[in-house]
């Protein structure tokens, strides 16, 4: 289950129930969240129905073995990092995996903390580098100030008008994507990517509805407002500073 503590969501294929169940707890253990499938087939459904951060492929699977499955994940994604786990050791089979763009390469049987010490070097390398912004968590938008980590609007705050909203989690979030791009277009698909999880017409329609409660909380600000950006997304505009 994804949580937000979750140091990466790992894809295990790997055709020993127990070895794959052991593996799996002990990945847990250490913070990870681990999708196990059983053969390659099972894998591929899996990662096709899934979001991954890292895929580890047991080569020798009944259905479908691991070269396969990586090849076929490559096709989809070039820059999902996969490590194979095997029991062979022969040169070639190694630069097999390598050619099909392997990320490193675990002869069986290993010790599990040098894989977890392999998983954490390639998430490291193969993540993208945090976005400074991610780190502010206190906004001014014309009259209101805003405390993302409380879900707190304040309007005058400390004045004669003072007025707060306690905001849900989903407009806290949508109000701090505008905020962090204040007075230029959000795209639609982008904040239905990063809050919904997905962007299709039901969440599309969940998202009108939440700009509308947004707009509401800033209506008393006349100098802010949300537009509609035909067929891009929205835009919250503080109009004096706005070109």
């Amino acid at each position: 289950m994804t949580n937000s503590t979750s140091r990466g969501r790992l894809l295990l294929v790997e055709d020993d129930q127990n070895f794959g169940d052991v593996l799996g707890s002990y990945l847990e253990m250490n913070g990870y969240e681990v999708t196990l499938a059983t053969d390659g087939i099972k894998g591929a459904e899996a990662f096709n129905s899934g979001e991954f951060d890292l895929c580890i492929l047991d080569v020798m699977m009944p259905r479908k073995d691991g070269f396969t499955l990586g090849k076929e994940i490559r096709e989809k994604n070039q820059d999902m990092p996969i490590i194979f786990l095997t029991a062979k050791t022969q040169k070639e089979d190694v630069l097999q995996g390598f050619k099909l763009g392997a990320d490193d390469y675990v002869t069986k049987p290993f010790n599990s903390e040098e894989l977890l010490f392999r998983i954490k070097a390639i998430l490291k390398r193969t993540r993208p580098k945090a976005d400074p912004k991610d780190e502010i968590k206190e906004f001014t938008i014309g009259k209101y100030h805003f405390k993302y980590k409380v879900r707190i609007l304040t309007f005058d705050p400390g004045g004669p008008n003072e007025q707060k909203f306690r905001l849900s989690p989903k407009e806290a979030e949508l109000l701090r994507m505008f905020a962090l791009n204040m007075n230029e277009v959000l795209p639609r698909s982008e904040a239905l990517t990063k809050i919904w999880g997905q962007d299709n017409y039901f969440t599309a329609r969940s998202m009108d509805v939440f700009i509308t409660k947004l707009r509401k909380y800033l209506k008393l600000d006349e100098n802010l407002e949300i537009v509609n950006i035909h067929g891009n997304g929205f835009q919250l505009l503080e109009k004096n500073t706005a070109e």
